[in-house]
């Protein structure tokens, strides 16, 4: 170990240094940008105010030459300064919540008078059918119709493009939030679980003379921050597709009973294009078309969404 020489202007006193680092530690820490006065005080709380620090702002030790904010700030940002670089992802200018805003759109799947007209696509027979999309999200960030003009489930790209778009008389659009709550036993993953996912009972259309509203759409779009061993995992019923980076990742088309898919980034990061500390997209497209169950089942280590609207 080399032993410490005397403190000069150029070298501070190690108390004078790890005073220092704390103050560029808990400015940083503020200017990153926590949500709340007490999530900067708790952030700044885990900073390692003893890791080195290393700056072109001059010295700070002795308060003859004043650093300079802005480097900080740059510091921070870049992760330089022990732990201070934000797990929430503001650091790549996301703006965080763990309520997942979804699209749901109603649609008429059983005719309840002479005059009604119900949608092909919706009270279909219980058959799987994968590859119901394309493997690449459209440009207008909707699913691509890539199945046969008509099977058992589906009847072609115009009836199913209305899935997800707004038309008259057609569907009627509704917005939730679905709140991701802390795993009870594994630390760092966040959970959706409702195995009566009925959102939109009585609304819309209505029930159309069944137990629940079991017509439906929904749609969900989101930024994150990709860290690196990040998994998602949808649990439900009936077709689901979710996009990473306009990649299809999972595929649970058709109407069944509930399945599951899950995405490991770190896999399948090469095929996406997706490389760690940068942000990308997840896309989700859902449909329930059948009675009488309706499962939706997130369970995710992502630590930050960042919802986005897609008209």
């Amino acid at each position: 170990m080399r032993r410490a020489g005397p403190a000069t202007p150029d070298s501070p006193s190690p108390s004078r240094a790890f005073e220092r680092r704390a103050r560029i530690s808990r400015l940083a820490c503020c200017l990153v940008g926590f949500s709340s006065a007490f999530g900067c005080l708790v952030g700044c709380a885990k900073v390692d105010t003893g890791a080195a620090v290393n700056t072109d702002a001059g010295s700070t030790g002795d308060g003859t030459a004043p650093w300079d904010a802005s480097a900080v700030v740059d510091i921070a940002i870049r992760g330089e300064v022990g732990s201070v670089i934000s797990v929430d992802g503001g650091d790549l200018g996301l703006n965080c919540t763990r309520a997942l805003r979804a699209v749901i759109r109603d649609f008429k799947g059983v005719m309840t008078n002479a005059m009604d007209v119900k949608h092909p696509d919706f009270d279909v027979p219980v058959v799987s059918e994968l590859g119901i999309v394309g493997p690449m999200i459209g440009s207008d960030q909707k699913p691509v119709y890539a199945a046969p003009a008509t099977s058992m489930l589906m009847h072609g790209p115009d009836l199913f493009a209305q899935w997800y778009r707004d038309v008259p008389d057609v569907n009627m659009k509704f917005e939730i939030d679905l709140a991701l709550t802390p795993h009870a036993t594994k630390a760092g993953t966040f959970v959706y679980d409702n195995d009566m996912f009925f959102p939109i009972d009585t609304m819309g259309f209505g029930n159309q003379y069944q137990a629940h509203n079991y017509h439906f759409t929904s749609e969900l779009h989101f930024k994150f921050p990709y860290r690196g061993g990040e998994e998602f995992t949808f649990r439900g019923d009936d077709d689901l597709w979710l996009f990473v980076n306009g990649h299809l990742a999972i595929d649970l088309g058709g109407v069944h009973i509930a399945q599951t898919g899950t995405v490991r980034l770190d896999e399948k990061a090469a095929a996406f294009g997706i490389v760690p500390n940068n942000t990308y997209q997840m896309d989700i497209f859902h449909a329930e078309r059948h009675p009488s169950d309706s499962t939706f089942h997130i369970e995710t280590t992502l630590q930050c969404i960042d919802n986005v609207v897609i008209p």
